[in-house]
């Protein structure tokens, strides 16, 4: 028999055992020879959740019978235990307690499973989500892109001319600055949300944990979180996806972001780096605060569905997928860790000697420069106000510049002028900057040589691939003008 019998009276303070057959002993954890009155799954200290007592007294008292109960319970050595009760009640005398016949089941392994399957579900339903919102993220950029374009080359001409005051000055490098960090901000969520392939670099370790903390600055400064930036300067690369590593640090970052304020409403968060010569390696320390991890838990933590939060609020992936990364990378990632003493997770990749890759860069070069007179250059841009400020600048430091709002318009205008350069948007209705790019190569293969494309968005897209292929420069939506007027010299040059 797999079932537990049981025999006995459940009252509203106490329980009595009549009977209980060896399997229900040996549900519950008791010696066989414990002495049948003795086991007393039932009492008020055996129910994981004292509600669920009352909720199961209720019900056997009102309908008489339960089938197929289910309930949490602990076992003799206080472990907890899944069971299904099927049960008749006779009726509660004066004091409440009623006589009951019960069959017992253990149910844990099915219910592990249960869960397992429904986390599963979860996670493919937030895969679905976040891939559908890294497609919404990226359409919105762009958009977002082109309105800060326009206000930073506005700004930007305006902060150059001779006759303004100090105080309007002011105020424009107030509109650079803070168009600038609009798209950072724009800029972190596209590396953040954007579904991408695995493409390894030589990267800068310390960039990218900056970059991860400026994601949760918000957060951590309205939740009284204080960070500590302990990066040692002149670490070398280490080959790696970036969009991945960070991957590992949000992940490190907001469990430790939910430990310390679940126990002191508040915390400090360090990260250290440094570089170990004698394992050839770059680590990254990430350290909390808050009420650290027990050592009977801690072998236990990278394991699939393992999760010390509160149900619902966390699926016990986040670790394994942190773990399976950085063992992806030649790396290891370890915790130390006591009990109300903080945690610390130390990341460490091996470097490598390569000088970090080059890719298609983005020119970055501010001072402003002379032009080449005469010059003509063809604007394609389908965002009317940043193509005006852009002409506009290219006319006041000495060009001839014209304007067509799509691919198709650009090679009409090709065809039917000379020109000595082209700054080409990437992403426009129509005809797009690829398409035009690739028409350019049959119509006018030696201006295709001399194309300066600008884009709200790159890394990680087939734009990479094709800037990459192509060889020409690029721009970063939104640019400065000191930016363009240094892409258009190199370009002409």
């Amino acid at each position: 028999m797999h079932e537990g019998v049981y025999i006995g009276t459940i009252g509203p303070d106490a329980t009595t055992t009549i009977a209980a057959n060896p399997y229900l002993k040996l549900i519950f954890g008791y010696a066989s020879e414990t002495a049948e009155a003795e086991v007393r799954p039932f009492d008020q200290s055996r129910f994981v959740d004292p509600q669920a007592r009352a909720a199961l007294l209720e019900r056997i008292g009102s309908d008489g019978t339960v089938t197929d109960y289910l309930v949490r319970l602990r076992r003799a050595d206080n472990t907890a235990v899944w069971v299904e009760l099927t049960a008749r009640a006779d009726q509660p005398d004066p004091d409440g307690n009623v006589r009951v016949e019960a069959l017992v089941r253990d149910v844990s392994e099915r219910k592990k499973l249960d869960d397992e399957t429904r986390d599963l579900y979860h996670q493919l339903l937030q895969a679905e989500k976040m891939a559908a919102l890294g497609q919404t993220i990226s359409g919105v950029a762009h958009e977002l892109n082109n309105p800060l374009a326009t206000i930073l080359s506005w700004a930007d001409r305006l902060s150059h001319r001779p006759a303004i005051d100090d105080s309007m000055r002011r105020g424009l490098e107030t509109i650079l600055n803070e168009s600038e960090r609009a798209a950072r901000i724009v800029r972190s969520l596209l590396t953040f949300a954007r579904k991408r392939q695995t493409t390894r670099a030589m990267v800068d370790l310390n960039h990218i944990v900056r970059e991860t903390l400026a994601l949760r600055a918000y957060d951590q400064r309205v939740s009284n979180i204080s960070v500590i930036d302990a990066l040692a300067a002149g670490l070398p690369h280490v080959f790696a996806d970036g969009h991945q590593v960070q991957q590992v640090l949000l992940n490190l970052v907001i469990n430790a972001e939910q430990a310390m304020l679940s126990a002191n409403g508040r915390g400090i968060l360090v990260a250290r780096s440094w570089h170990n010569a004698d394992h050839e390696s770059v680590i990254l320390e990430v350290n909390d605060d808050g009420p650290g991890i027990p050592e009977a838990l801690q072998p236990k933590i990278f394991d699939p569905f393992f999760t010390t939060k509160e149900v619902g609020q966390g699926t016990g992936l986040g670790l394994t997928v942190a773990y399976a990364i950085v063992q992806e990378h030649g790396g290891r990632i370890r915790l130390e860790s006591r009990e109300g003493g903080g945690a610390s997770f130390f990341i460490e990749l091996p470097v490598s000697g390569k000088l970090p890759a080059t890719v298609a860069s983005e020119k970055r070069l501010m001072p402003p420069v002379r032009a080449i007179a005469g010059a003509s250059i063809l604007v394609v841009e389908d965002e009317a106000a940043l193509a005006t400020a852009v002409v506009d600048a290219l006319h006041d430091a000495g060009y001839v510049a014209d304007w067509a709002s799509d691919g198709e318009q650009a090679l009409a205008s090709v065809n039917a002028k000379a020109y000595d350069l082209v700054i080409c948007d990437v992403k426009m209705p129509k005809l797009d900057g690829m398409a035009f790019y690739r028409s350019l190569l049959d119509a006018a293969p030696a201006l295709a040589r001399r194309v300066v494309f600008v884009t709200g968005d790159v890394a990680g897209t087939a734009a990479e691939k094709f800037l990459n292929e192509s060889g020409c420069g690029w721009l970063a939506k939104p640019f400065r003008l000191g930016d363009l007027l240094r892409a258009v010299r190199e370009g002409l040059s």
